[in-house]
């Protein structure tokens, strides 16, 4: 079949030209608006002073009750330094700000979780770490977003150790719970094993490095991963990383993976593999043709650097993949962080849990993976995951990661199955209609027809 490739390309190219119109159109994305009710001025005097000294020295008592009288428990604050923005780089704060707003309004919509963008005006890892343990009295969980490696390991890792709050980080954890379940859906697909399929990975950056860790925890044998960087694959002569102490999670797969010890190019690492995983350069071309070709029959390739795929699918497809996962929602099978985040974020919170757990990433891999594969009129090559707008998913994901973290032990307050699933639906639903309300009253106007 012959393919158009400049309708696609341009295709590709127009939700960038959009927002250029509607940014400027609606100067951001996400306001505050109020949850209480004010019948009248009198009840200023309940949300505010005098009144409110009454849940203030409750909580001053007994410091859980925070979660009772405030909105901590559906607070998360979206923190960027804006040192590694999509695939633009380090753009800065100020720059981020549109990323972490799109952010906000996924994560409330898709969610119904209340969040905030925190763009900060700093590089350094440490101050990060100390900034995010200050806020934590307001905020029910943290997503890290958009932080550099190596320095992006350090901040979750040390967040992760003192914390009492959930800390995420999406571009590991998020990245890496949507790309297992497109890869569990796919094995399916071409009927192949999980713990035998041999996988190349392009790139060894905080996405690659959180899937293979994820993907070996649900299955993958790790020795059966060749995983590249800048310089090459990942081997045991790479002295380069394994003599230096910034780069402990490349040199754990320099030691761990790669059992043929493959040294060459990724057209060598891409030989009879099974599954091509990439997140590296956002620029079609970084992924060759002819590595496709040199893969196994019934090839997976996921190419999902954003904004643009490493490979135009069409292109893979040509090389001979059988089935194509990119980034991006204007072609099939976007592997996307939405699908994850807001999802695992409202059990989270629904369960007061003191963090998450790559277990629990993991259950919300299997709940998108089985979402999709019971739409047996739907289910295919073009079909691994839900789309965003199959939000019956959300509620349904959201159970099986508050389920784990009771199962776990790091949830706070514990529920059955169906009560679990009937308060996440009810709070997802709730902001989809409250959005759809303030729409047709026109409180968010619809841009004009020239936009």
């Amino acid at each position: 079949m012959a393919v158009n490739t400049e309708e696609l390309i341009a295709k590709a190219e127009k939700p960038a030209e959009d927002a250029m119109k509607l940014h400027p159109f609606y100067k951001g994305k996400v306001k505050v608006a109020a949850k209480a009710c004010i019948r009248d001025f009198d009840d200023f005097a309940i949300w505010y002073t005098p009144g409110v000294a009454a849940p203030c020295k409750d909580i001053a008592e007994n410091p859980d009750k925070v979660f009772e009288h405030t909105n901590k428990s559906n607070f998360v604050a979206i923190v960027s330094d804006g040192t590694r923005v999509l695939g633009l780089g380090d753009i800065g704060p100020e720059a981020a700000i549109p990323v972490m707003e799109g952010k906000a309004i996924l994560f409330k919509y898709l969610g119904g979780v209340d969040a905030f963008p925190i763009c900060v005006d700093t590089k350094d890892p440490d101050e990060i770490i100390d900034l995010v343990l200050k806020l934590q009295p307001v905020f029910g969980g943290v997503n890290l977003e958009d932080i550099a490696q190596p320095k992006c390991f350090h901040v979750l890792d040390t967040l992760r150790e003192k914390a009492r709050i959930p800390i995420w980080h999406d571009d590991q954890q998020g990245t890496a719970a949507v790309t297992c379940a497109g890869l569990i859906n796919a094995l399916r697909i071409v009927d192949k094993k999980i713990d035998e399929v041999k996988i190349v990975m392009i790139g060894s950056g905080a996405s690659n490095i959180a899937i293979a860790r994820v993907i070996v925890a649900a299955g993958v044998d790790i020795t059966n991963i060749v995983m590249y960087d800048s310089k090459g694959p990942l081997h045991k002569g790479r002295d380069d990383l394994l003599n230096d102490p910034h780069w402990k999670e490349k040199a754990y797969y320099c030691k761990a993976s790669n059992k043929w010890n493959i040294t060459g190019e990724p057209g060598e690492g891409s030989k009879g593999a099974d599954v091509m995983i990439a997140l590296s350069r956002s620029r079609p071309g970084t992924v060759k043709p002819e590595w496709i070709s040199a893969m196994a029959d019934d090839a997976v390739v996921f190419t999902c650097a954003n904004p643009l795929p490493e490979i135009w699918p069409w292109e893979a497809k040509e090389a001979g993949a059988r089935i194509v996962a990119t980034g991006r929602s204007d072609f099939p099978n976007q592997v996307n962080n939405s699908l994850g985040f807001p999802g695992i974020f409202r059990g989270t919170l629904d369960v007061q849990a003191r963090t998450i757990t790559d277990e629990m990433c993991i259950a919300a891999a299997y709940a998108l993976a089985d979402h999709a594969f019971e739409q047996k009129e739907k289910f295919g090559e073009e079909y691994l995951i839900p789309t965003m707008d199959d939000w019956e998913v959300y509620p349904r994901e959201a159970t099986e990661v508050g389920l784990k973290a009771i199962e776990q032990g790091v949830a706070r307050l514990k529920f059955e199955r169906d009560e679990l699933f009937q308060t996440a639906e009810r709070r997802i639903k709730r902001a989809r209609d409250e959005t759809q309300l303030m729409m047709d009253k026109g409180f968010i106007p619809l841009p004009p027809d020239d936009l």
